[in-house]
């Protein structure tokens, strides 16, 4: 017989009400796949006036979130608060009272996780976050449960659907960055400030979580190298999409020889990948392991519902394991789950492939001069296009892409090229991902 499940929920924004609804609609549903009841004995809030109006009279709200810590009859803890503080805070108290967690807080556990896993670990409790990854997409069960048997050896997704929103309406309408980054805006897809989301950093959190669970190495932030898409312009979608492919932010971590990757930028996908075809604001991950090969996981990756989806879905798993053995439920992300995963990789050491866009003079020559430049660095060209220069100005641009290259070897090869003379402009680099 599973545990029956009392929560004390913190926060009723969109994550907290689209938990809250969705256990109140699929009440008996729940109860029935997870063999006992879940409700919501506490909330607390800033806002408890408003709060009290959408819930049923017998759920007890506050603002104090110790009361969830104190009250006995709370087995779980669902943080859907955000940020940093107070939710650190009231993680660890909520394991040191020995109640399980479930938490949509990818920033808190990307930044401090290693911490709470450690002492979820010791006091024997869980702390599950499918919601913090993805949204809808069970992508944390498919790792640490339906992937199991397999060796993972890389992960690639779209896992911001804002970013995604705008490079797609980007490609279809030809509009600039800014322009389409207003429109997300005025849709809901892009907060009033959207640095995070834009600047790369939320696709970090996710996928330093992802790594931590493949890999099995500590959340380490500071070995992500992370781009964001506001340098991007619309030329280079349309440059592209003209050589077979789409512009996608992608979260990428590998294990390879020379360590674990962990880096999250633009990327040119082939078009006849799935990947490439995931639009507006989904988000979508591939995963390959030794025995499944590849699989991919696709939906919604935000939304009051969707991640509410994920929450009820934790609470039902420990509705299922609370009374198991602690020695024999799943491995929490950290070190000893895969005590021979290899150092973190320097950047500089990837290997991928390019696309470069030169702006230079229309002169002869200065083609040559780039081959040379690339040759010497050891970096062959795959494929090649010069524009032709207008009538009325002297300069064209080189799109080239080239052939699979270290990091450190294309980076040195721009430097050497942007100090030739008829270079007219700053060199354009965007990373190429065939994901066969």
């Amino acid at each position: 017989m599973a545990t029956e499940i009392k929560v004390g929920l913190a926060g009723f924004g969109n994550v907290g009400k689209g938990t809250y609804d969705i256990l109140e609609r699929n009440h008996s549903l729940i109860r029935q796949r997870a063999g006992a009841p879940i409700s919501v004995k506490r909330v607390t809030v800033r806002n408890v006036d408003r709060v009290k109006l959408l819930v049923d009279e017998d759920v007890i709200v506050t603002n104090d979130w110790h009361d969830l810590v104190n009250d006995p009859e709370v087995n779980v803890v669902v943080e859907a608060m955000g940020g940093i503080e107070p939710a650190k805070s009231l993680i660890l108290a909520a394991i040191d009272a020995g109640k399980h967690v479930v938490t949509a807080n990818k920033a808190l556990l990307a930044e401090h996780g290693n911490e709470i896993f450690s002492a979820a670990q010791a006091k024997g409790v869980n702390v599950a976050f499918e919601a913090a990854v993805a949204g809808s997409i069970p992508i944390v069960k498919a790792l640490r449960e339906g992937l199991a048997a397999n060796r993972v050896s890389s992960i690639a997704g779209i896992i911001n659907g804002t970013c995604n929103f705008i490079l797609s309406t980007m490609r279809d309408t030809g509009r600039s960055f800014d322009d389409v980054l207003k429109e997300a805006q005025r849709l809901g897809y892009a907060e009033a400030d959207p640095t995070f989301d834009i600047e790369g950093t939320d696709s970090a959190h996710k996928l330093m979580l992802l790594s931590a669970i493949a890999f099995g190495v500590p959340v380490d932030m500071s070995k992500v190298h992370i781009e964001g898409i506001t340098h991007l312009e619309a030329k280079d979608i349309k440059f592209a999409e003209e050589l077979g492919y789409r512009i996608k932010l992608l979260g990428i971590t590998k294990y390879t020889d020379y360590g674990i990757e962990l880096r999250v930028h633009p990327a040119l996908v082939p078009t006849r990948r799935l990947l490439a075809n995931v639009e507006g604001a989904m988000n979508a991950v591939v995963v390959k392991g030794d025995a499944a090969e590849s699989s991919l996981y696709y939906g919604k990756g935000a939304g009051s519902e969707p991640t509410g989806s994920a929450v009820v879905a934790d609470l039902i798993d420990i509705a299922r394991t609370a009374e198991v053995a602690v020695s024999e439920r799943p491995r929490m992300p950290t070190t000893t789950h895969n005590p021979k995963a290899k150092s973190f990789a320097d950047f500089g050491d990837t290997v991928c492939s390019y696309y470069l866009r030169i702006p230079v003079e229309d002169k002869p020559g200065v083609l040559a001069e780039i081959a040379r430049i690339l040759a010497d660095n050891k970096i062959s060209i795959e494929s090649l296009i010069q524009k032709e220069a207008p009538l009325e100005d002297a300069s064209t641009e080189i799109i080239l892409l080239t052939h699979s290259t270290r990091e450190a070897d294309i980076q040195r090869a721009i430097r050497t090229m942007q100090q030739l003379a008829n270079v007219r402009g700053a060199i354009v680099l965007l990373r190429k991902e065939e994901l066969q």
